[in-house]
C-alpha cells in the first residue's frame, strides 16, 4: 500500500489515479510506514447517507484516528445540504469542531468557502504545508468541506 500525495488516503501501490481526490500519482509516493513530516487524509462523512449522530460518532472516531495516525491535515466532506441553506451534518460537525478548537484539541479549523490562497488563515496554512498548494478544493469555495489542522 502506499499514500496518495495529495490526500494522503491509502492506496494500491501500482495506481496512478487516487480513487478518493482523483489526484494523478507519481512514481515516488510514500509507502505506510514510512516517515512523513505532511500527511493528510480525507473523509467523507455523506457516505452511506447516516443520520446527523452517525455522521458526528463517525467524525470523532476519525479525529482520534488522524491523532494517532499523525495525520496533520483532515478534510471533511459533509455536505452542504440539499435544502440551499447548509445540511444539517454540516452545521452539527462545524458546531463541534469550534468547541472542539475552543478546547485546544484541534489547533485549526478552516471552512471550504474560505479556502481561499487570499484569506489570511489559509495564506498561514499553505506557508505550513506547502503541499495543501495542490489541494483540489482550494479557491473553489465548497460550502461542503472544512479542512481540519491537528496538533
Amino acid at each position: 500500500m502506499a499514500l496518495c500525495q495529495i490526500c494522503g488516503n491509502s492506496i494500491d501501490t501500482h495506481s496512478l489515479r487516487c480513487p478518493y481526490c482523483n489526484s494523478k500519482q507519481e512514481s515516488s509516493g510514500k509507502t505506510l510506514g514510512s516517515k512523513t513530516k505532511f500527511s493528510q487524509k480525507t473523509v467523507n462523512l455523506e457516505q452511506g447517507l447516516p443520520t446527523v449522530e452517525r455522521a458526528l460518532s463517525r467524525l470523532k472516531q476519525e479525529l482520534d484516528s488522524a491523532r494517532h495516525e499523525r495525520i496533520r491535515i483532515l478534510t471533511l466532506i459533509h455536505g452542504y445540504g440539499s435544502t440551499g441553506k447548509g445540511g444539517a451534518i454540516r452545521l452539527e460537525c462545524r458546531k463541534m469542531l469550534a468547541y472542539l478548537t475552543s478546547l485546544g484539541e484541534i489547533h485549526t479549523v478552516i471552512h471550504g468557502e474560505d479556502f481561499n490562497r487570499r484569506r489570511g488563515s489559509t495564506k498561514h496554512l499553505l506557508s505550513r504545508f506547502h503541499e495543501l498548494t495542490h489541494h483540489p478544493h482550494l479557491n473553489y469555495n465548497n460550502k461542503g468541506i472544512t479542512l481540519i489542522q491537528m496538533y
